[in-house]
C-alpha cells in the first residue's frame, strides 16, 4: 500500500520517538496494555488462496462469509511497523481455530464462522486464515517487535450444527434448554442461542473422543499423536477425562507449541467460575515450560495473562458479579488477572476527570493488583461510545488516557464506520478494515483520517513509554486547562506524567507540573515534540498544541 504523505511523515516521526523511548525505557506491564483487539478475517489479507476453504462459498448474508483477512496479513502488518505506530504492545485476534464448515442461518441471513466462535476443531487451525506455521510467523514476529499475543479462548460451546457439521455426543454438550439469564443456572446449564450446543462443563464423566474428532485425525494421519499427547495429559494430572479437560489441554497446546503470551477467555459467565482457575493453571505450565524452551523468542518472565469477557461486568461492580437468584461471583478469584469494562463506552459520556478518577479510584481500592480492559468499540456491543465516528479525538483520549488497559477495536484509530448498510445485527461492527480510506486520507465528520490515526498513535506512543498512563494513580491539577497528573512506582521503578486535554489551538499556554517536576528540569511534550524548562511549578512550551502528553527529557 502506498501511503499518503502524511502517514510517510508520521513514520519518520516515529522513528526518532522510538530512539527517545529507548533511552528512558520502561517495563511493560498488562495494567498498562494497549491491546489491538482484530478478527482475523476483516484486518488483512496476506494470501488470497486460501479465502474460500472447507467448499465455502461466497453466498452469506451481508458481513457474514469470510473476505480473505488471514494470519500473514497480520504478520505484514507487524513487519510493517503498524501497531508500532500505534503504541500497541499487544495484539488480541478472535480464535484461530477450525470452524464449522458449512453455513447456517440464526435468523439474520446465512453465517459462516468467520468470526471464530463456532469451534469444529479446537486443535487446528482455520483454512481460511492460514496453516500452523503462519501462526507460529505470526506470533514469533510479534514478539520480535515487542507485541505480546492474546488468544480468544471458549470454553462454553461448540459450533452449530449443519449438515456438514455434526453435533457432539451428548456426553459432551447439551443442545437445550435456551438460556433465560434469571440466575445462575439459567445462565450456565443452558445454550446461549437456539442450535449452538453448550458443553458439559460441569462434568466430571469419563467420556471417549467424539467420533468426527477421530475420523478427522485419522484422515490427516496424527489421531496416534493426538491420543498419545491426552494419555500424558490425563496421567500427569489425574483430572477424568472429562469435556472440559479436554478443552483445558487443546487452548493450553496454543501457549506451549507457540508461546501465546495470554487468553481473553469468551462467554465466561456461562461457565462454572472454576473452569478458568482451571485454565489458568495449565495455560501457566504451559508458558513456563515455552520460555524455558525459548529464552530468546520470550518477551520478558510476566506470568501467563487472562482477562474474561463477563457480559455486561463493569468496573463498578468490582469483585463481585451478580448472576441473580443470590448468586455472586469473584472472577478475580478464578484465575483472572483483569475483567473487560462493559461500562467504558457509556462511562465516556461523562468528563474527563470524573471518567478518570473514578476509575483511578476503583483500580486503587475494591481492584487493587488487578486491572480492566476499557473499550469504546467492540466486535459484538451495538451500543459504541460515537457510533456514527463524529467524535474520534474524544474517543481516543477517553481510552488511551483512562486508568486501566486499553483495548482499540481494529479500525477505531481509522474511524472505521460502525453501521454499514444492508448488514444486520453484529455484522454492521465487523466490516473489513478500511485500508483504502487511510490510503486516500479520506474525511470523517471534521476530521481527515490520517489526522484522526496520528492523534491516536502519539496518544498510544505515550502509554506505550509511561506505565504510569494505565497503572498509575491519578490526580487532577488544574480544571483549566484540564490537567492531571499520573504516578507509578513497581519494583524500584518510577514513573510520572502529566498530560493537559483541550488546549487551544491558538496560542501556548503555561502548564501547572507543581509537585511532578522539579524547577530547573527539562520535560518534553510528546505530542508536540517540544521541551522545555520547568519554571516556578509550570512549563511552557513554544508553540501551541491541542494537547500536552509531558514526561521527563
Amino acid at each position: 500500500m502506498k501511503l499518503p504523505v502524511l502517514a510517510a511523515s508520521m513514520l519518520l516521526a516515529f522513528g526518532a520517538a522510538s530512539q527517545a523511548v529507548a533511552q528512558t525505557a520502561k517495563p511493560f506491564v498488562w495494567e498498562n496494555a494497549t491491546v489491538y483487539f482484530l478478527l482475523t478475517d476483516r484486518f488483512n489479507n496476506g494470501d488470497k488462496t486460501n479465502d474460500l476453504a472447507y467448499g465455502r462459498k461466497n453466498d452469506a448474508a451481508k458481513l457474514r462469509g469470510f473476505m480473505g483477512g488471514d494470519l500473514k496479513g497480520i504478520t505484514a502488518k507487524i513487519k510493517d511497523g503498524y501497531f508500532k505506530e500505534l503504541g500497541v504492545n499487544a495484539i488480541w485476534l478472535t480464535p484461530p481455530v477450525e470452524q464449522i464448515h458449512a453455513g447456517t442461518d440464526e435468523g439474520t441471513g446465512k453465517s459462516y464462522g468467520f468470526h471464530g466462535y463456532w469451534a469444529r476443531d479446537f486443535t487446528a487451525i482455520d483454512a481460511n486464515l492460514g496453516t500452523e506455521a503462519d501462526f507460529r510467523t505470526f506470533v514469533d514476529t510479534a514478539h520480535a517487535n515487542g507485541i505480546r499475543v492474546i488468544l480468544d479462548v471458549v470454553m462454553n460451546h461448540t459450533g452449530p450444527v449443519t449438515e456438514q457439521d455434526p453435533v457432539w455426543p451428548s456426553n459432551w454438550v447439551r443442545t437445550g434448554p435456551k438460556c433465560t439469564y434469571k440466575d445462575a443456572p439459567t445462565t450456565i446449564d443452558c445454550t446461549l442461542v437456539d442450535n449452538l450446543p453448550d458443553i458439559l462443563t460441569n462434568s466430571n464423566a469419563n467420556v471417549p473422543l467424539p467420533p468426527h474428532l477421530v475420523a478427522k485425525w485419522k484422515k490427516e494421519g496424527r489421531y496416534e499423536r493426538e491420543v498419545k499427547e491426552l494419555d500424558a495429559f490425563f496421567k500427569r494430572t489425574g483430572y477424568p477425562r472429562a469435556p472440559r479437560f479436554y478443552l483445558v489441554k487443546w487452548h493450553a497446546d496454543w501457549v506451549r507449541k507457540y508461546g501465546v503470551d495470554g487468553f481473553r477467555a469468551d462467554t465466561v459467565k456461562h461457565t462454572e467460575p472454576g473452569v478458568w482457575k482451571e485454565v489458568k493453571q495449565e495455560a501457566s505450565l504451559a508458558f513456563e515450560e515455552w520460555k524455558r524452551a525459548n529464552p530468546s523468542k520470550r518477551l520478558g518472565n510476566l506470568p501467563f495473562f487472562m482477562t474474561s469477557e463477563v457480559y455486561n461486568y463493569s468496573i463498578n461492580h468490582g469483585r463481585s458479579f451478580d448472576l441473580g437468584g443470590g448468586t455472586r461471583v469473584d472472577y478475580l478469584a478464578n484465575g483472572f488477572d483483569s475483567m473487560i469494562n462493559f461500562s467504558m463506552k457509556s462511562d465516556a459520556a461523562q468528563g474527563y476527570e470524573m471518567l478518570f478518577s473514578e476509575y483511578s479510584k476503583a483500580l486503587h481500592g475494591p481492584m487493587k493488583g488487578y486491572s480492566v480492559l476499557n473499550y469504546v468499540s467492540s466486535h459484538d456491543d451495538g451500543s459504541p461510545f460515537d457510533p456514527a465516528r463524529q467524535r474520534p479525538i474524544e474517543s481516543a483520549n477517553k481510552l488511551l488516557l483512562a486508568p486501566g488497559s486499553a483495548q482499540i477495536y481494529y479500525g477505531d484509530e481509522t474511524a472505521r464506520l460502525l453501521n454499514i448498510e444492508d448488514a444486520t445485527g453484529d455484522a454492521k461492527l465487523r466490516s473489513y478494515m478500511n485500508w483504502d480510506e487511510l490510503a486516500a486520507n479520506a474525511q470523517r465528520g471534521q476530521h481527515r483520517i490520517g489526522d484522526i490515526r496520528e492523534h491516536w498513535a502519539k496518544l498510544g506512543r505515550f502509554r506505550a513509554a509511561h506505565p504510569a498512563v494505565g497503572a498509575g494513580l491519578h490526580q487532577m491539577l488544574a480544571h483549566s486547562p484540564y490537567t492531571f497528573k499520573r504516578t507509578w512506582d513497581k519494583d524500584g521503578v518510577s514513573d510520572r506524567v502529566v498530560v493537559a486535554l483541550d488546549l487551544p489551538k491558538d496560542k501556548a499556554l503555561p502548564i501547572t507540573v507543581a509537585g511532578v517536576f522539579n524547577d530547573g528540569q527539562t520535560v518534553r511534550d510528546a505530542y508536540s515534540g517540544q521541551a522545555a524548562v520547568v519554571k516556578d511549578g509550570k512549563v511552557q512550551f513554544a508553540r501551541p498544541s491541542p494537547v500536552a502528553l509531558i514526561a521527563q527529557d
